[in-house]
Formats: C-alpha cells, sequence, structure tokens
C-alpha cells in the first residue's frame, strides 16, 4: 500500500511477499477481531471466523480486508495472523479493534470459477469514504482517493473496496464511487461503513500493466483522470 501523497504500484504492501496467492473479491465471510496484540515490531491479530476455517491449514494465504495474509493458527474457529509495522501503517489493518468486523476470502483455487476479478491481496493505497447514499435500494459508496490512485480506475472497470470486488460507477481526480447492492451490504463490512472510515483500495491489475505498458511506449507518465 502506498501512503497518502506517494505513487501507488510504486512499493505495494503485503505480508507474504513469497506467495502467488490470488483473489476474487468474492468475500466469504465477515470475521470478528477477538484479539490484537501489539508489540514493537508486528502485531498479532486473531479473527474469530470458523465459515473458513474448514480445509485451511498455517502457511495459507486468507485476504483480510483485502490484504494478503498468512495463517500462523487455527484454534477452535479462530485464525491467527501476524502484520508488521509497515502493514499496520499502510493499511487500514492498524485501525482494528476488538469487535470490530473484517472481510474475509480465502485464496482462489486453480479449478475455481472466477466471479469477481483478479484481487492479488497487495492494497495499492488507502482511501475514505466520503459518502454512503442510500436512495431505497439505491446504495452508492463514494471514495476518496490520492489522484495517482484514480487514475488507474476506468468507468466501469474493477476495483477492490476493502477486498470487495465492486465495479466503478465514476471516476473523478481524487475519488470515485460504486454501487453498493443489498447483498453486497448484508455479506461485507461495506454497509457499517461512516464518512471518514479509512478503507483498503487495489486497483485492477489488468488496468496497472496497461499503463505501465503505455507509459513506456509514450515515454512519459499517462495522463491522469481529470
Amino acid at each position: 500500500m502506498n501512503p497518502p501523497g506517494t505513487r501507488p504500484g510504486a512499493k505495494r504492501y503485503r505480508e507474504d511477499k513469497s506467495s502467488t496467492a490470488m483473489f476474487t473479491g468474492i468475500v466469504e465471510t465477515v470475521g470478528k477481531i477477538v484479539r490484537v496484540e501489539r508489540r514493537e515490531d508486528l502485531a498479532k491479530i486473531v479473527v474469530d471466523a470458523p465459515l473458513v476455517c474448514v480445509g485451511l491449514k498455517c502457511g495459507d494465504s486468507i485476504a483480510v480486508n483485502g490484504a494478503c495474509l498468512t495463517v500462523i493458527a487455527i484454534e477452535g474457529g479462530r485464525l491467527s495472523f501476524e502484520a508488521i509495522v509497515e502493514t499496520l501503517a499502510r493499511t487500514n489493518l492498524g485501525d482494528l479493534a476488538i469487535g470490530a468486523g473484517v472481510n474475509l476470502e480465502r485464496a482462489m483455487r486453480a479449478d475455481q470459477r472466477l466471479d469477481g476479478h483478479i484481487v492479488q491481496g497487495h492494497v495499492d493505497a488507502v482511501g475514505r469514504v466520503r459518502a454512503l447514499d442510500r436512495e431505497g435500494a439505491d446504495v452508492r459508496l463514494f471514495i476518496e482517493c490520492d489522484p495517482r490512485f484514480s487514475a488507474l480506475l476506468v468507468d466501469k472497470g474493477s476495483v477492490a473496496v476493502d477486498g470487495v470486488s465492486l465495479t466503478v460507477v465514476h471516476t473523478e481526480s481524487h475519488g470515485f464511487d460504486v454501487a453498493l447492492i443489498p447483498h453486497t451490504l448484508e455479506s461485507t463490512t461495506l454497509g457499517q461503513r461512516r464518512v471518514g472510515d479509512r478503507v483498503n483500495l487495489e486497483a485492477d491489475v489488468l488496468g496497472k500493466y496497461v499503463k505501465q505498458y503505455v507509459e513506456r511506449v509514450l515515454g512519459h507518465p499517462a495522463a491522469e483522470s481529470s
């Protein structure tokens, strides 16, 4: 993840840098934080998540609010992870408190259908909720973010917000908005978000490759969204 004011994609953070795990952005369950043990150089995060413990083993990868973490312990339906200081600072995992909900997704299998889009678990940036407008079934989530991140997005393209695969409705220089269906509101943490909340953001990897290719061909950075 890149902090505000730095270029997304230049250096992204996740815990297991040797893993090739990928995700789909289809949240399997919302876990509950039951313990956060903060130490000088890392934090141990324990999540109550019995629905995703089946078949898991230590060393497996889980997307926690869209950030790829490695399972270090499984006990009684609870998963334990370790997050280093940089991860805590450069994602919203550093904001977690006991009782908070987190979106969880196990790594995608090679024979699995891709129902969302390719999500790497590499947080590109942290945005803030600018508004959550509700008009009947029409719910629109507006996210404020660094212009360098919004430049990676296109209208009707894909974006992961706290690990949830969503379709971009509209982009602007300092943000974008997405539409949330009732199922997403009920089965993820996005329905509980409030103005000012920080959310993890990951742009579609295909868009990042295209942008990089265009910049190499043209010899200068591609134009940012206006």
